[in-house]
């Protein structure tokens, strides 16, 4: 960590905070799908879509999670939780200031975890997952399992409704197949991951589609681990439930963002990374 780094990451965070989570977030997958292309491999474009100008810690977790909330807390935007919207709307320089400084948290928390502690985790979800529950306890006011109206009924979900779980476990497998036999027989673990990313863009044009990147890292690394791609399959299914737990829990009746696929990533990487490898 030098100040170089430190610079970038606060244009980084101001990046994320400019064009919203979510557009950053496209572009560092659009943006790893092109390291793939050009050499087959991520050694040149990482540092672009995984560093301080689109990296998901310091574009989205940092400047478009924390930039978002505090919109919403100066009353600027009607929802924390908008990712979607290019905060560039507001035009408020405050907005980008926040956005920068989250980016820069957001630097630091990775090098703790990478450099300093270096966890058997997928570092970049961790910080993400980090920077949105400091966000929820700073500026939002929900707190980390949001505050549900009271109105005399048991109404809030937690766990995937019966009749979602087919669906989910479904995708989840044939998602987490084929990341994992790109991860196994290519090594190519993060080639599913980028595509999820950047197809995010039909959920920024307004289609109904869910993330699946969660689901699509979390099979490639479990498949890395055991070379068996149908291990990577059950933890496809696995990322899928658990990323709808984490929706339900930690990212609804709320004022910010908490990440429900970061902190699905790295839940299972832990796993992946200690028990698996």
């Amino acid at each position: 960590m030098n100040l170089s780094m430190i610079l970038a990451s606060f244009g980084g965070g101001v990046l994320g905070a400019y064009m919203g989570g979510l557009p950053a977030f496209i572009l560092c997958g659009f943006v790893g799908l092109v390291g793939f292309a050009v050499q087959g491999d991520m050694d040149i474009l990482s540092t672009v879509a995984f560093g301080a100008f689109l990296g998901p810690h310091i574009a989205f977790g940092g400047g478009g999670v924390a930039g978002a909330a505090f919109a919403k807390s100066i009353g600027c935007a009607e929802e924390g939780t908008d990712i979607l919207t290019p905060l560039a709307k507001y035009n408020k320089p405050s907005i980008y200031l926040v956005g920068g400084l989250a980016g820069v948290l957001a630097a630091f928390v990775h090098y703790l975890y990478a450099q300093i502690l270096n966890l058997p985790v997928d570092q970049v979800a961790l910080t993400v997952l980090t920077l949105g529950v400091l966000v929820r306890l700073t500026i939002g006011k929900t707190g980390i399992t949001g505050s549900c109206p009271i109105d005399g009924k048991a109404t809030r979900p937690f766990f995937p409704l019966k009749e979602s779980i087919p669906s989910l476990a479904l995708a989840g497998l044939g998602l987490g197949l084929v990341s994992s036999y790109y991860a196994v027989e290519y090594n190519a673990v993060t080639l599913g991951f980028c595509i999820s990313a950047a197809s995010l863009a039909f959920a920024q044009m307004g289609y109904p589609l869910p993330a699946t990147h969660h689901i699509t890292i979390c099979s490639a690394y479990a498949a890395a681990a055991t070379g068996n791609i149908i291990v990577g399959g059950i933890f496809g299914i696995l990322a899928a439930l658990i990323g709808d737990f984490c929706e339900k829990t930690f990212n609804s009746y709320c004022d910010s963002h908490i990440d429900p696929p970061a902190t699905t990533i790295s839940i299972l990487s832990l796993i992946s990374f200690t028990l698996l490898s």
